[in-house]
C-alpha cells in the first residue's frame, strides 16, 4: 500500500462546515446518532491511544451514511424548486438507494442510473426502494452524464453528489451531522475517511479545520486521511497534479469507492484540508472487514478500507512519510468512519 503527502494543506482555508443539516436531520422521524465503537485491541496492538470506528451501517434504516446528504439536499433543492415531480440520481449503489429512500419520505418518484459493474444486489436494493433504474453501458462517470441529461426534463431534480450544482455542495453540507456526532461521542485528533469522490471526506476536512482553528491556543488540532482503492486514487491523483484529474478506474471491490474524479464541489476542501491519501487494496480491505466481523461489526469493503489505511500507516514503510506528517504515536486518538454496512 502506498501514502501520499499533502504538502500544500492549509486548514485555515478550508470552508467552515454547515450548521444547518443538524437540525433538520435531528427532527426527522427515526433520527438517532449511530454508535462509535472502541477497538480497544487495535489500539493496543499498534500503541495508540484509542481507535474508534463511527459505525454508518444503520442510518435511518439504509445501510450507509449517504441518506445524510441526499436528505438535506433534497430540502434545500425543494425549496428552490418547489413543483418538482421526481428526483434523479447517479449512483454506485449507497446514494442511489438514499435518494431513492427520500423520494418515497416525500412522495416523489424517483429515477437513478448505475454503471453497468454495479452489482445486482444494489440494483434490487434500490427498486425496492420505488425507484426506477437504468443501467448504463458504462462507468460510474458515463451513468453521472446520463443522469444529468435526464434531469434537463421538466419537473425532475437531479440530486448530485458529484459536480458543481448546488445538490453537490448541499449534500457535503449534509455530511456534517455525523462528524458533530462523532465529536460528541469521543475526542479524536486523527480522521481516516473514505474518498470516492470526495464529498464525505470534504465535510471531513471542514469538521476537521473548524476544530483545529478552534484549539489552536491548545496547540492541538484534528487531522484528516482520504483513504481511496489502489485502482481509484483519484484523490491521490489530484492532489499530485494540484487539481482535479481523471484517472482509469479498471474496478474494485470497494464499489462505493470506485469513482475517476474527484467532485469539483469537494475539491477546494479536499486540498486545503487532507493532510495525506492512502491507498488500499481489495485484499486488505477484504481481510479488514473480517477483521471488523469478528469484532461484531458487519461492514462492507468501503467502510472496513479505513482500518485497512490505519495499518498500513502504523507499519507499512510505503506509508512512513504519512506518519510523519500526521505525527502517528501513543497519543493518537484516530476515528474511523465505516461508511457503510453489507450492501451487496
Amino acid at each position: 500500500m502506498r501514502g501520499l503527502v499533502n504538502a500544500a494543506v492549509d486548514p485555515g482555508n478550508v470552508a467552515d462546515p454547515s450548521r444547518d443539516a443538524g437540525p433538520f436531520h435531528a427532527a426527522l422521524p427515526g433520527y438517532r446518532p449511530t454508535p462509535a465503537h472502541q477497538l480497544e485491541a487495535v489500539a493496543g496492538e499498534l500503541g495508540l491511544a484509542a481507535v474508534t470506528v463511527k459505525d454508518e451501517s444503520d442510518r435511518f434504516g439504509l445501510p450507509a451514511f449517504k441518506v445524510l446528504g441526499a436528505s438535506w439536499a433534497v430540502e434545500r433543492a425543494l425549496r428552490e424548486q418547489p413543483a418538482a415531480h421526481t428526483l434523479i440520481a447517479a449512483s454506485a449503489g449507497n446514494h442511489g438507494r438514499a435518494v431513492a429512500r427520500v423520494a418515497s419520505w416525500r412522495g416523489l418518484r424517483c429515477r437513478v442510473f448505475l454503471p453497468a459493474r454495479a452489482t445486482g444486489g444494489r440494483r434490487r436494493a434500490i427498486a425496492g426502494e420505488g425507484a426506477a433504474i437504468t443501467v448504463v453501458d458504462g462507468d460510474y462517470e458515463d451513468a453521472v452524464a446520463r443522469a444529468r441529461a435526464a434531469a434537463s426534463e421538466p419537473g425532475c431534480l437531479e440530486i448530485a453528489d458529484v459536480g458543481d450544482s448546488g445538490p453537490a455542495h448541499w449534500v457535503i453540507d449534509g455530511y456534517q451531522t455525523l462528524f458533530a456526532e462523532a465529536a460528541a461521542q469521543g475526542n479524536h485528533n486523527l480522521i481516516l475517511v473514505p474518498v470516492g469522490v470526495g464529498s464525505l471526506a470534504a465535510a471531513a476536512a471542514r469538521f476537521a479545520a473548524a476544530t483545529t482553528r478552534a484549539a489552536a491556543g491548545a496547540g492541538s488540532g484534528t487531522a484528516v486521511i482520504g483513504v481511496e482503492p489502489a485502482t481509484a486514487a483519484c484523490l491521490t491523483a489530484a492532489l499530485a497534479a494540484g487539481r482535479p484529474t481523471r484517472i482509469p478506474t479498471p474496478g474494485t471491490t470497494m464499489a462505493g469507492l470506485d469513482c475517476a474524479e474527484v467532485s469539483p464541489a469537494a475539491w477546494p476542501s479536499l486540498r486545503d484540508g487532507i493532510h495525506g491519501t492512502i491507498a488500499v487494496t481489495d485484499a486488505a480491505a477484504s481481510v479488514a472487514m473480517r477483521e471488523l466481523s469478528g469484532a461484531g461489526l458487519a461492514i462492507g469493503e468501503s467502510g472496513a478500507a479505513p482500518l485497512a489505511a490505519l495499518r498500513a500507516l502504523a507499519r507499512d514503510p510505503g506509508c512512513e512519510a504519512v506518519r510523519r506528517a500526521v505525527a502517528l504515536d501513543s497519543s493518537s486518538r484516530v476515528l474511523l468512519i465505516a461508511t457503510e454496512g453489507l450492501t451487496a
